[in-house]
């Protein structure tokens, strides 16, 4: 019973140290969880600060990068210009050299015309009366084409003149002409009809006379000629218009 009793008691007395066991060692992984959590926080935190200090840097050297980039371009364009203002002022330099040996050849060359300015002076002199005279002889000029223009509009108010009778005159003709032209239509119209007339009446006697055909044959044949006659009229009569009106 006694040892029962005791294993009962050393049993329990196992349980309960198991437990405190159990609840120290599950104590002791909290601790040792919340202490890695909270180095991993501060790592992260650690971390990151140096991820942000790391980029404001290189942010920072990208800028400069940049900004010295952009800095050997401007220069580059201002080494590009100031070789172009070189060349210009290299340019104008030759020019202005130019110029000056241009300048130092005319100085010589009217040097040489000073040595002659008294005979140019005396050439002007005569240069000058011969303009006089030229002026003078321009006026007369003046006054002989102011002439002949009124001349010439003279003869122009003649020309006018004469184109207005001569028109005035072929309008007369015209006239004249058109009148004669109406004469002779109607005089070849009064024919045309008087000859359809005689047709007509011919054809009512050949009917109306029962003639032989021998003596119908005379008939006609003289019929013809009259109208071969009359036809002969006639077309003189056309020539005689288409002349009076050509």
């Amino acid at each position: 019973e006694i040892e029962a009793k005791y294993t009962k008691k050393m049993q329990a007395l196992r349980d309960e140290l198991d437990l405190r066991r159990k609840t120290e060692i599950h104590e002791v992984e909290e601790r040792k969880n919340s202490q890695i959590n909270e180095l991993m926080k501060n790592h992260e935190k650690a971390f990151s600060d140096i991820k942000s200090y790391y980029n404001d840097i290189t942010l920072k050297n990208l800028a400069l990068i940049s900004l010295l980039k952009d800095q050997i371009e401007e220069m580059k364009n201002r080494e590009i210009h100031l070789e172009k203002e070189k060349a210009d002022a290299q340019l104008q330099n030759k020019q202005l050299k130019e110029s000056l040996q241009q300048a130092q050849e005319l100085v010589a060359e009217l040097q040489k015309k000073l040595v002659h300015y008294d005979k140019d002076k005396l050439a002007l002199a005569n240069t000058k009366a011969r303009l006089k005279v030229t002026q003078k002889d321009l006026k007369d000029l003046q006054w002989e084409h102011e002439v002949l223009e009124q001349r010439f509009g003279k003869v122009q108010a003649e020309r006018d003149e004469l184109y207005e009778k001569f028109t005035k005159a072929i309008n007369e003709v015209q006239q004249k002409t058109g009148f004669k032209n109406l004469l002779l239509e109607r005089k070849l119209k009064g024919l045309l009809d008087v000859l359809e007339k005689k047709e007509v009446e011919l054809s009512e006697v050949f009917a109306a006379s029962n003639l032989e055909p021998g003596a119908l044959s005379l008939v006609s044949q003289k019929l013809e000629d009259v109208l071969s006659s009359k036809n002969a009229t006639i077309e003189d009569l056309q020539l005689r218009l288409a002349r009076a009106c050509k």
